[in-house]
């Protein structure tokens, strides 16, 4: 049987697909041709059970894996920490590559681990910077949150735009200047159906938003504006197409 000689270059590879409760391991040894399977738990005796099994090898270890959510935080740090060259997978590549390889989309999770593997050896992955070992773990996640609130204040401002407005006071489109009108807000807060505005006489709408509107706009035509839901009732025709000027009243 010829004798195997590792180069200087040669490693071991290790695809690993991540989810909640376990992780499936594909190890590939230089010089052999069976892989090696392996299922570990999230759990830290299990992290370090696979760490003692990579450093029997006695090689350099290559580690490919597939960020999903925050499940690998915990797994990738151990392994860093160990020392082992951590690589990462992109989600994109990995579907197109599992497609490519098995002509189909169907997947689980030791096929991923496969596919992951084979990313490694063609070198299709990208460089894994775990935030805890570089120091910008809290920044990253101030940044994430950020962007999330974000999204979720532009998200609510278009609903209204697009939804709210038109829907109950379609008048109020022309008051309204950006994101930061908290005056609006807070009127819209205070009256949020027209119902609210027409159980009230002029004199006492005009008293009870005068605070809320405030002298940043021109709060008594705004007032006045917004009166016109109590002449026009839900017989009204203008109430039934939702326009203020099909009412003369």
């Amino acid at each position: 049987m010829a004798k195997v000689e590792h180069t200087s270059d040669a490693r071991v590879l290790v695809g690993i697909d991540i989810s909640k409760h376990r992780h499936e391991v594909l190890i590939a040894v230089p010089g052999k041709a069976r892989r090696r399977r392996l299922t570990i738990t999230n759990s830290t005796d299990d992290f370090m059970r696979l760490i003692a099994i990579l450093r029997e090898y006695g090689l350099p270890v290559r580690i490919g894996f597939e960020a999903t959510g925050n499940y690998h935080r915990v797994l990738m740090y151990h392994l860093g920490v160990a020392g082992f060259d951590l690589k990462l997978a992109s989600s994109v590549a990995l579907a197109r590559t599992r497609e490519a390889l098995h002509n189909s989309w169907d997947k689980n999770d030791p096929k991923d681990a496969q596919v992951i593997l084979h990313m490694l050896q063609i070198g299709s992955v990208q460089i894994s910077q775990d935030p805890m070992v570089a120091g910008t773990n809290d920044v990253q996640e101030l940044s994430k949150t950020d962007d999330a609130v974000s999204r979720s204040k532009t998200e609510m401002w278009h609903r209204i735009l697009t939804h709210y407005l038109p829907l109950y006071f379609p008048e109020a489109d022309r008051f309204h200047r950006s994101s930061r009108t908290d005056w609006f807000l807070a009127f819209l807060e205070m009256f949020p159906s027209p119902h609210m505005i027409s159980a009230m006489t002029k004199v006492e709408f005009i008293q009870a938003a005068w605070e809320v509107v405030g002298r940043k706009v021109e709060s008594l035509s705004c007032c006045q504006m917004f009166t016109r839901q109590q002449r026009c009732r839900q017989d009204c025709p203008c109430r039934r197409i939702r326009t203020p000027s099909a009412c003369s009243a």
